[in-house]
C-alpha cells in the first residue's frame, strides 16, 4: 500500500513548483579526475577498456581514456539536487568525447512548465574548457523541494 503526501509536503510540492520559471537556467562545471573515474567505474562496474586501459585507448580513434558519458551526463543530478528534482525521463546526445582533466560546463534551462501535472521539463547543454559542446539532454520531473541560495 502506497502512503500518501502529508498535507504539509503537498504545500512544500507547490512552494517548489511555483518558484521555478520557464528560462531560469542553472549552472555546474567541474573537472574530472582519475578518482572520479575509479570511483563512477567501480560503482557501476563499467569496466570498458575505453575508460580503463591506456595501451587500449591510446590505439583508438580517440587515443587516450574517455570519460564515461554517463558519468559526464551525471552532472545534472548535482543541479537536480538543489531543485529536490525527481526525474521521470531523461534523454541524452552525445556530441563528443570527454577526457580526464576536461573541464565540463553544464547548462540547465527549463524550457516548461506543466502546471496541472505539476512536471517541468529543461534542457542541458555540456561544453568543454574550449567551448565544444560535448553532450545535450533533455529531462522532465518534478521538482519537489527548492534549495538554492538567493
Amino acid at each position: 500500500m502506497a502512503n500518501l503526501p502529508s498535507p504539509a509536503f503537498k504545500v512544500q510540492l507547490r512552494a517548489a513548483f511555483d518558484s521555478l520559471h520557464v528560462g531560469q537556467t542553472f549552472v555546474f562545471r567541474r573537472t574530472f579526475t582519475e578518482g572520479d573515474l575509479a570511483l563512477f567505474c567501480g560503482v557501476t562496474g563499467d569496466y570498458n577498456p575505453f575508460h580503463m586501459d591506456d595501451t587500449f585507448a591510446a590505439e583508438t580513434w580517440y587515443g587516450q581514456r574517455i570519460v564515461p558519458g554517463l558519468l559526464t551526463a551525471s552532472m545534472l543530478t548535482h543541479i537536480g539536487g538543489l531543485i529536490g528534482f525527481l526525474a521521470s525521463e531523461m534523454q541524452f546526445e552525445y556530441l563528443a568525447p570527454v577526457y580526464l582533466g576536461n573541464t565540463i560546463t553544464c547548462l540547465c534551462t527549463i524550457i516548461e512548465k506543466d502546471a496541472d501535472k505539476r512536471r517541468i521539463t529543461l534542457t542541458a547543454t555540456y561544453s568543454n574548457q574550449d567551448g565544444k559542446e560535448v553532450l545535450r539532454a533533455r529531462c522532465a520531473g518534478f521538482p519537489a523541494q527548492v534549495r538554492l541560495a538567493r
